[in-house]
């Protein structure tokens, strides 16, 4: 990534991170220049979204397969009741121009395979994996170490929720380190049969986009190695460490 001059109209909408003390302009400058690919525009994608889209990064990529229902408006909150029935790609990119015009947005319209992952991934810096299955999961994994992208990886169930960052390095661990089995998405809850709480998606949502950020500009400590659980009954935070195998 180049770093990229500001315009006077982004001088003014990012000036909360300009004068932000060890952020500032060279951090903001690396946001505009930077390639992010989100993995889904779903529960998790539409708080990333957002606040990267809101940040400043200068271009999101957005993978999803899938329409706008009813039944996600509850958590997927960048969508709109006028959206149902729409490409969540398209739902999605019509929310970030409303939001930050200065952001390009490229839309992949398709489901992500481990046959097509390093394909769909290439292009990017920077990969934020928000997808509901741990299949795509996997492949999104693999895909991106493959390419030597970084990756931040969520997930929530219920109330809880979890995430950590995984950063290509011969020392640094793989998402097969923290899940060293690979289990079947039918043996796993889905959020259809024993629901999510839609703010505890906004909370992980929000942390992937605070550590894409971090990722982005070299600014504070990533969650590598870390994997950072959210209880959200008990309001409580707690972490995990993993290694390389």
């Amino acid at each position: 990534m180049t770093q990229e001059s500001l315009g006077p109209d982004e001088t003014r909408r990012y000036a909360r991170q300009l004068v932000l003390k060890g952020f500032g302009g060279a951090a903001q400058q690396k946001l505009k220049a930077a390639r992010v690919v989100v993995i889904g525009a779903g529960a998790l994608g539409s708080p990333v979204l957002a606040y990267l889209a809101a940040a400043g990064v200068g271009t999101l990529g957005i993978i999803d397969h899938d329409s706008v229902a009813l039944s996600n408006l509850q958590r997927q909150v960048i969508h709109t009741t006028a959206a149902i029935g729409a490409e969540k790609t398209a739902s999605a990119a019509g929310f970030i121009a409303a939001l930050n015009p200065c952001v390009r947005v490229v839309q992949h319209a398709v489901r992500l395979t481990p046959d097509n992952a390093e394909t769909m991934l290439a292009g990017y810096d920077l990969v934020v994996d928000g997808s509901d299955t741990f299949s795509t999961r996997l492949a999104v994994a693999r895909g991106a170490q493959a390419l030597g992208l970084p990756l931040v990886s969520g997930a929530v169930s219920m109330f809880d929720g979890h995430v950590t960052s995984i950063v290509p390095g011969p020392d640094n661990p793989r998402f097969e380190d923290l899940f060293p089995d690979t289990p079947d998405d039918a043996d796993l809850p889905s959020c259809e049969a024993v629901g999510v709480l839609g703010a505890t998606t906004g909370v992980i949502g929000s942390l992937m986009a605070s550590e894409a950020i971090k990722l982005i500009t070299g600014t504070g400590e990533p969650l590598v190695g870390r994997l950072l659980i959210y209880d959200g009954r008990a309001a409580r935070f707690s972490e995990m460490t993993y290694r390389r195998a």
